[in-house]
């Protein structure tokens, strides 16, 4: 790592920029000894269809390896299609079978005349034909990917090899022809991240494991098309792999102030001698704030924890050219207490673990007392005298937190948050001397179900893949096994929303299984943390029973070492509940089921 990066000033949890903290650098041995592992284990694998244009060879075992990381309770297989033609090998019906689709695609892909291995002229009319029939050729690669990504998910990697020396200019000079060349790879890589259930491998990626002149084994390429160096097949096959089995993105950041969101100690230059910008020497605070406040927007939480004088930093936070609002911050802890008191105040307020939260600080003593009594929790210390290190913590920021798509219920996740917080502190007192039933049919709770079985519903995926507290057995789906499953005749799924004086949650439960006779088998039910302690998960119970009319619901239940929340329910509902088979009887639910006070909306 070059000197001066953000690992030079790191606590005992160590940062690093993405490209290295998820193993790009893995080499051909290590590949095979995890494919090895990996075939050890006695599961459903998760089934890869690559196409390329070129031999895979070694870029397949990477693929598969790199996966198996991302996919640690499954054996991985990779079909690979036809050879030499990458639009062929994408309308081969494997690829349509498969779990995920990986399109590697290179300039010989776009027009074989831009490779080595064929010999088709390199004159200037020859090349303006080229540049004419890349649109075409890409429009039909993009097009048989549109069709698979209905049943798939696909990922792509854009051609990453520096074109050939064919063009009549020198090298250091770019002509019309290979700019309209670059521009019709550019506006196809648009057109496929514009798809549902598609991504696009992002340059920056590639650009930063490995160098453009040390991509391209020529020798390789004319011996075995095979076109790539080792470091970059496994570079690209990395990348791949995060599109394929993508990391569940983190969900709340507790930063520091001093020397953190700004440069200089609040409480001794006072609130508006604080700086973060390019006048004195501090813009990476104010860079640090935006991409806070782009987080913010995409549904992270952002809180803050310092050793201050609360009416300074109010002062200091309510600042008009500041960039992340006061109001944004949510909840904010100023005191002269310990961070760690500070940070544990804080998880009970989102009721989130500390290993989805990072701790941003520039103190490393601080940071150390913070890992102490969370070791899961993720410590960075903030560079203040480092730009380059800083910009390296922005970047890694955007990968712990970056989703592919916002949905309804990120932009809500604040707000809802902050009107929820009188619920959570009426309960912490006591109902307000109310009895627990008598509180909850005073908060005009709304709950509304949704009966459907739409595959492209975003949130109904991610809470499955994202919820741990309340999960019905951890079980994770990846888009094609989901959208297989729903679309056998026998399933049902439910999309839970709520709503009460205190403010929207919106959609905050999923439900999945299917109906046996006078049984209702449930093999996927999540339950979002914000909703807890209202009696969700009963209202849910008691509508699958009047809807389905069954005499008993079979929970597929199995222990993970997170989903206390969901035992605690059950062993409420099952006397005694040892953790085994989960069937609830109509009778039971009726005897054990608490008093339900929530309107209830249900939609076919």
């Amino acid at each position: 790592m070059p000197a001066g990066s953000v690992a030079d000033h790191e606590t005992d949890i160590a940062f690093q920029p993405a490209w290295q903290e998820f193993g790009t650098r893995m080499k051909l041995q290590e590949a095979l000894r995890v494919l090895n592992e990996a075939n050890l284990r006695a599961t459903q694998p998760f089934e890869i269809f690559l196409a390329c244009g070129f031999t895979p060879l070694h870029l397949r075992t990477f693929l598969m390896a790199h996966v198996a990381r991302r996919c640690t309770d499954r054996p991985v297989q990779c079909r690979v299609g036809l050879y030499g033609d990458v639009l062929a090998a994408l309308s081969h019906p494997d690829a349509s079978a498969a779990h995920s689709v990986a399109a590697v695609i290179e300039w010989p892909d776009v027009d074989p005349r831009l490779g080595h291995r064929r010999l088709g002229g390199w004159t200037g009319e020859t090349l303006e034909d080229v540049s004419r029939g890349a649109i075409r050729r890409l429009a039909a690669i993009r097009h048989a990917i549109e069709a698979l990504a209905r049943t798939t998910r696909v990922a792509i990697s854009p051609p990453s090899l520096p074109l050939p020396a064919a063009f009549q200019p020198p090298r250091w000079q770019s002509g019309r022809t290979e700019w309209l060349l670059r521009k019709a790879v550019a506006d196809f890589a648009a057109d496929c991240a514009a798809i549902p259930a598609v991504t696009v491998l992002g340059p920056q990626h590639v650009d930063r494991a490995t160098r453009l002149m040390g991509r391209h084994d020529v020798r390789s390429e004319l011996a075995a098309d095979f076109p790539y160096c080792l470091e970059h097949a496994s570079s690209l096959a990395e990348g791949l792999a995060l599109l394929l089995r993508p990391p569940v993105p983190l969900k709340g950041v507790i930063t520091d102030l001093d020397d953190t969101l700004w440069r200089g100690l609040v409480g001794g230059l006072g609130p508006n001698g604080v700086t973060w910008d390019l006048d004195h020497g501090s813009q990476v605070h104010g860079l640090y704030q935006q991409v806070l406040r782009s987080l913010v927007e995409a549904g992270v939480l952002v809180a803050v924890a310092s050793k201050n004088d609360p009416a300074d930093v109010r002062t200091a936070l309510s600042r008009p050219d500041i960039l992340m609002a006061a109001d944004r911050f949510f909840p904010v802890e100023v005191s002269w207490g310990l961070k760690s008191e500070a940070v544990a105040r804080i998880l009970r307020v989102w009721n989130i673990s500390a290993d989805s939260v990072v701790f941003v600080d520039d103190s490393p003593m601080e940071l150390a007392e913070v890992r102490a009594s969370f070791p899961v929790i993720r410590c960075v210390c903030f560079p203040s005298r480092d730009a380059a290190a800083a910009l390296d913590l922005i970047g890694q920021l955007r990968d712990w937190f970056g989703k592919e798509a916002i949905t309804a219920e990120d932009r809500l996740r604040l707000d809802s948050l902050r009107q929820a917080a009188p619920f959570r502190a009426a309960l912490d007192r006591g109902h307000g001397g109310h009895s627990l039933d008598e509180f909850l049919a005073q908060v005009e709770a709304e709950i509304t179900i949704d009966f459907c079985k739409e595959s492209d519903d975003a949130r109904a995926i991610e809470l499955i893949n994202k919820t741990n507290q309340f999960n019905l057995n951890g079980v994770r789906v990846d888009e094609t096994s989901w959208r297989h499953t729903l679309s056998q005749p026998d399933t049902f799924l439910a999309i839970v929303s709520y709503t009460d004086k205190f403010g929207t949650l919106g959609k905050i439960s999923v439900v999945c299984g299917c109906q046996s006779e006078r049984t209702l088998v449930v093999d996927n039910w999540v339950l979002s943390c914000r909703a807890f302690s209202r009696r969700i998960e009963h209202r849910t119970l008691d509508v699958l029973f009047k809807k389905f009319d069954v005499d008993s619901i079979i929970l597929r239940f199995a222990e993970t070492d997170r989903n206390g929340s969901l035992r605690e329910f059950l062993a409420g509902l099952l006397d005694p509940f040892d953790g085994g088979k989960t069937e609830i009887t109509r009778a039971v639910f009726r005897l054990k089921c608490p008093p339900l006070f929530h309107k209830v909306h249900v939609h076919e």
